[in-house]
């Protein structure tokens, strides 16, 4: 069975460096604060006061969650095809992430059963690391297309809240795509979320 999967994380550092956006992405383009995916036939508005991530920063963060998954899944995997989009952060806490990888489909509902096998290795994979989590799915409409969720609460070893990950995804052209949302905070929480909610697609 196929794993396209997105990659999420925790741990990250804010790079503040001036950057130019569009040397940032694999596919698109940036113009001012608007992002345009040709393949995806996706436009979304960056929330002012982010910050784009630097595509240091967007390998790091991709090496450190495959080696987990793969560590997890005993199986090594390749990523060749994974492409960065829009990414943009706050801080350490507050991150929007978005990618596609290429997912031709051989037989109706295999995106949905490698959906629900992502949700089972990434509580896996946080489990076997003694990270207690817990996981739900929903599914929510955007622009007129529904789009499968899944919902990640990570705690601490005091049993505290110490990140919320909601990840969005949805086969569209032939890709996987996938957009995540890391936050600790509601009124972060809002601005990521109404800015990806206000979200285009042709």
């Amino acid at each position: 069975m196929k794993l396209y999967f997105k990659v999420a994380l925790v741990l990250f550092v804010m790079v503040s460096c001036k950057i130019d956006p569009n040397k940032q992405i694999d596919e698109g383009k940036i113009n001012e604060n608007t992002y345009y995916s040709k393949e995806i036939g996706w436009t979304m508005e960056i929330p002012k006061g982010w910050q784009i991530t630097h595509r240091n920063e967007l390998e790091r963060r991709s090496n450190k969650g495959i080696e987990a998954l793969s560590e997890t899944a005993g199986i090594e995997y390749d990523a060749s095809g994974l492409k960065q989009l829009l990414n943009f952060q706050k801080d350490r806490f507050h991150i929007f992430q978005s990618t596609s990888e290429p997912f031709k489909l051989e037989y109706e509902g295999e995106w949905e059963e490698n959906n629900k096998a992502v949700q089972e290795l990434l509580y896996e994979t946080y489990s076997s690391r003694g990270i207690k989590v817990d996981t739900s799915s929903s599914k929510e409409i955007i622009d007129n297309l529904e789009f499968q969720v899944i919902h990640v609460t990570l705690y601490g070893p005091d049993g505290k809240i110490i990140l919320y990950q909601d990840m969005y995804g949805r086969h569209i052209n032939g890709y996987d795509f996938g957009v995540n949302l890391n936050y600790i905070n509601d009124k972060e929480k809002s601005e990521m979320l109404n800015a990806w909610k206000n979200s285009k697609f042709k």
